[in-house]
């Protein structure tokens, strides 16, 4: 799993001057002031934030506009040089130290330089006044210490570890899942400011109401402008770093426009009216939709690229957290009991028909999932290496509620032992139609077991606002981000992490949360996340991530569902695509072209 963030499905691309509403295509989206090629894409819902610490949605600008120390070859799998040219690991693999390339600016000019490095990790990502989910990727040992950073000149940044850190080089592959950099000379002010609140002023800069012209990167593309509900345009940044071969700087494309639209069916008009240049770069094209843009593909100039099944998880979680804030309970008391009980989780597993949600809502075009590794990391273990399944089988369900302590009344609901009726809401995010379907063949499958779900979906941002502030949720279906180094999804597994959303802890600056517990399970994962970070034996390492995964299935703190083979349709234009399910069409972004007409 990749630093795990949370999969609200995308962003959109389009130009100024024209709706797509109004059925204008995308190879005649120029003005005299927008020369030069262009790719159009979608997305579905406005940016949450231009502020990477903040940021826990994908996609999200930060592919585009920003790059960390190093990035990851999503062909090979391999970690390779970006901002810093090179790297040297000492012996006893607790010094790094990276050299940066020359010549480096920010995308206003500024040289970009050492200072930026240190300024990034030591006033940010470890800056314990700031709500970053990079943070807990870099904890280190059982006491979750920091490196340490020392500029030794201009170009060049060591970083001292207390220990051995297996996940050390990924953490700086910048989006999606690593650190990128910032620019200190634009941020310094604002991390050291406080509010009347006293918290750093930082925390409400660059939000999505900034003017784009204010925030900078150091990415192929900068933020020309944003209108809210429309669309996102990025045009190539004149001072990236990056070269082809003959000396051409990159990115070759001029300006990526990001089209918001207000669902996946408006996605799918525009891209067959030749508005959209692609359905979805990041392999999420809904599979309800492939057998009509399959027979559309020679008529229609594109070609629909098919990987395996996508890095990342679908799941739902029931709310763990026995807490309460102001006295108050975050779940009512007597629901809190049934989803704390393992058997009821379990029971809940069994009772999802999980190939009838891949043959309906996937039209066939996925894979069951039981893991929260991805399936193209070295570190995911099959059902035949031990890892358990559950099987769709109601009548196993009714036995382990049964075994409970549960009871049903002659009507067929299921009732708890005080004669209570077990009845729950599931939350999900509306402007998803695959997920909103997966909600509702749930609510059917449990309604077989005698367990009424009220199906409730929301937008994105309540439901988001709901799992990591008010805490007030029962049920969600959601899915997180995924890759090839587990401890990218850290946040999710360390009982303090960011993305702990079963049980969350408070973030910082909200109140405290009485009487909240971590079950033994759920610490004993969270250990072993940090035991396989400090392990540098790659069998060795591979057991202990199987542990994990195993202990994940047996307690279920996520019911895993199916996973969607990575899909998009890309229209013949677009030129240099290198397409896979660990980064869809545009992890290489920079070296796409846009076919000229004839």
């Amino acid at each position: 799993m990749q630093k795990a963030k949370i999969l609200f499905v995308t962003f959109a691309f389009l130009f100024f001057n024209c709706l797509l509403l109004t059925g204008c295509q995308s190879t005649s989206l120029t003005t005299p002031a927008a020369k030069g090629s262009q790719l159009v894409s979608a997305i579905l819902s406005d940016p949450k934030t231009f502020n990477w610490a903040l940021n826990q949605e994908f996609p999200n600008v930060f592919l585009f506009t920003s790059e960390g120390l190093t990035k990851e070859n999503s062909l090979t799998g391999k970690v390779e040089p970006a901002l810093a040219e090179s790297w040297e690991i000492s012996k006893d693999k607790q010094h790094v130290i990276f050299t940066l390339r020359e010549n480096l600016k920010w995308s206003d000019g500024t040289p970009l330089t050492a200072d930026d490095v240190v300024f990034t990790y030591e006033k940010i990502v470890f800056n314990p006044a700031i709500p970053t989910d990079a943070r807990d990727s870099l904890k280190i040992g059982n006491s979750g210490a920091f490196p340490k950073l020392r500029k030794l000149d201009a170009r060049r940044i060591e970083f001292i570890l207390p220990e051995p850190f297996a996940p050390f080089l990924r953490t700086t592959t910048g989006p999606p899942d690593g650190i990128i950099i910032l620019p200190k000379h634009a941020l310094e002010t604002a991390v050291n400011t406080k509010t009347s609140t006293g918290t750093p002023k930082f925390l409400s800069t660059w939000g999505a109401g900034t003017n784009p012209t204010e925030i900078i990167v150091n990415g192929p593309y900068l933020i020309e402008s944003y209108t809210t509900s429309e669309r996102v345009i990025f045009r190539r940044n004149p001072y990236y770093w990056q070269r082809d071969a003959q000396g051409n700087q990159l990115p070759y494309i001029e300006r990526v426009i990001w089209q918001i639209t207000d669902s996946m069916d408006t996605q799918l008009l525009q891209f067959r009216s030749q508005d959209l240049d692609t359905t979805d770069g990041w392999g999420r094209m809904r599979p309800e939709d492939f057998p009509l843009l399959k027979r559309e593909e020679k008529r229609g100039n594109f070609k629909i690229h098919i990987a395996g099944p996508r890095p990342g998880t679908n799941f739902i979680s029931f709310n763990l957290n026995k807490g309460r804030r102001n006295g108050r309970p975050f779940v009512d008391p007597v629901k809190s009991r049934w989803f704390n009980t393992v058997a009821f989780r379990q029971a809940i597993a069994h009772a999802i028909d999980r190939q009838s949600m891949i043959n309906n809502s996937l039209r066939g075009l996925g894979e069951l999932q039981n893991s929260p590794i991805s399936v193209q990391s070295p570190y995911y273990i099959s059902p035949k290496e031990g890892l358990k399944v559950y099987d769709y089988n109601p009548e196993k369900s009714r036995k382990l509620l049964l075994s409970a302590g549960f009871k049903y009344n002659p009507q067929g609901q299921l009732l708890d032992e005080a004669g209570n009726r077990v009845r729950f809401t599931l939350m999900t995010n509306a402007d998803n139609q695959t997920r909103v379907a997966m909600g509702a063949q749930i609510k059917q499958n449990l309604s077989k077991i005698g367990i009424q779900v009220d199906l409730n979906p929301i937008a994105f941002s309540t439901l988001v606002d709901k799992l990591s502030d008010t805490l007030d949720w029962e049920c969600y279906l959601l899915g997180f981000t995924g890759g090839t180094e587990p401890h990218n999804g850290a946040n999710v597994w360390l009982p303090d992490g960011g993305l702990h959303s079963f049980n969350q802890k408070p973030l910082s600056a909200k109140p405290a949360i009485e009487g909240h517990e971590v079950a033994a399970w759920e610490q004993k994962i969270g250990d072993l996340y940090i035991k396989a970070a400090q392990e540098l034996d790659e069998t060795k390492r591979k057991a202990i991530y199987a542990e994990t995964q195993k202990l994940t299935q047996e307690y279920l703190p996520m019911i895993y569902l199916v996973n969607p083979l990575s899909m998009a349709a890309i229209r013949d234009r677009v030129e240099g695509v290198k397409y896979t399910s660990l980064g869809g069409a545009f992890w290489n972004i920079a070296r796409l072209k846009i076919k000229e007409k004839n």
